[in-house]
């Protein structure tokens, strides 16, 4: 928990006070929000609800609760130093009530706690990164594209494909049972996959740039049709993190939509892998015929098997960490940059809300797609092969890419 607090507080430093209200974008809230919202959830379930204390600061229960304000109504905030003095105040009641809490019955909470500071201290570096670059005058909307198509035809691919490995069919364990798992990931079960070929790699700035450079944007025959109606709404031209330096062209394209990665999948003659296959990929050893908690296996995840926690502080090369390869040869499956997967965000069968209803369930909508692996700016305690993001499918803000997968039946043209 300490450790996770250094990492939180460490995005702060240097942040002034314009900063720290300001909201970047409609559907994110300003990051001084996100601190408070820290503190205010660790006072709520460990000391209110486990602890059985009343609450030391009422007036913040409407100002940081995610039910209190409107996204755009939490800019008005504290400044930080009075935060942190509240989040402090917290957290040395909070270790005086571990000193005698029964850790056995509640150890879930408290884990489900530091994955909650986790998953908002990646939410507070990608506010900040939308920021940097709203301040450097990069925009986050482009240009409109051109109304004309570019009919250009797929690049052709070999057969079997490059740079691709084949998962064979059969069923795994897909899911998490162990005490830090959250409600969606509940329970294990086996999922039989038909045999499919999985990109080593997430797609590389190089790669992507060859779909722009021949107008994919410009061009509907490689979009669904809910993804070209995007399109035209969102009036963009490329990833929004985009680089086109030399030294990124290893590097993941990040800060893609779901409709971003669908259009190039299909320009590839591939499409995107469900999120049984991506995880299948990731984690199912053929030998021992058993799955493990990272690509690698069951140590820790940490800066020697991949780009996470802010380790780099940005993207690196997708073939940088071979010791984090999965037992099937893919790289980068862990960190880096999430993933997007074909699947819709749903409940497992035997699915039990936790802590509550709301935490999970409110998203099985059938309007967010799942995203798998993690990113670069990920703590390890929300990183496993299990952990399941979610996302409505237009949303490009965070730290995302994707690979593509292909059925073994397709057959694809040879040059």
């Amino acid at each position: 928990m300490e450790s996770c607090r250094q990492t939180t507080l460490a995005l702060f430093q240097a942040v002034d006070y314009t900063t720290f209200c300001q909201q970047a974008h409609p559907d994110f809230s300003p990051i001084g929000w996100h601190l408070g919202h820290i503190g205010y959830t660790e006072a709520l379930w460990l000391l209110e609800h486990s602890a059985g204390l009343p609450s030391q600061f009422p007036q913040y229960r409407r100002l940081f609760a995610a039910d209190g304000l409107p996204k755009a109504d939490r800019v008005r905030l504290p400044d930080l130093a009075e935060i942190q003095s509240y989040l402090q105040t917290v957290r040395a009641a909070v270790f005086d009530y571990l000193d005698v809490a029964p850790i056995d019955e509640q150890e879930r909470l408290w884990r489900w706690l530091l994955q909650h500071e986790s998953q908002h201290g990646e939410t507070i570096a990608l506010v900040l990164e939308m920021i940097k670059r709203q301040q450097n005058s990069i925009p986050i909307l482009q240009s409109a594209p051109s109304p004309q198509p570019t009919l250009s035809p797929a690049p052709q691919t070999l057969w079997p494909p490059a740079n691709m490995v084949c998962i064979p069919a059969g069923s795994f364990e897909c899911g998490n049972d162990s005490i830090e798992a959250l409600d969606n990931e509940r329970p294990v079960h086996r999922v039989q996959v038909e045999t499919f070929w999985l990109d080593r790699t997430p797609v590389t700035c190089e790669q992507y740039q060859q779909f722009m450079a021949v107008g994919g944007y410009n061009n509907p025959r490689w979009w669904s049709t809910e993804g070209w109606e995007w399109l035209q709404t969102a009036q963009v031209t490329e990833p929004l993190y985009w680089s086109d330096a030399p030294d990124h062209a290893q590097h993941p394209v990040c800060g893609v939509s779901w409709y971003e990665a669908d259009a190039y999948a299909r320009f590839v003659g591939k499409r995107l892998p469900t999120e049984a296959e991506w995880e299948k990929a990731a984690s199912w050893n053929p030998i021992a015929l058993q799955r493990q908690i990272y690509p690698w296996g069951n140590l820790d995840a940490n800066d020697d098997y991949c780009n996470c926690n802010h380790s780099v502080g940005r993207t690196t090369p997708v073939d940088a960490y071979p010791t984090g390869m999965s037992p099937f040869g893919c790289y980068d499956m862990m960190g880096n940059v999430w993933e997007w997967t074909a699947s819709w965000f749903d409940r497992y069968a035997g699915f039990e809300a936790y802590p509550y209803r709301g935490y999970s369930e409110a998203y099985f909508d059938g309007q967010h797609r799942v995203l798998k692996g993690g990113s670069w700016a990920t703590q390890a305690s929300s990183m496993r092969c299990a952990f399941r993001n979610w996302y409505h499918p237009h949303v490009r803000e965070i730290f995302a890419g994707f690979r593509c997968a292909s059925d073994s039946s397709v057959q694809h043209p040879v040059d």
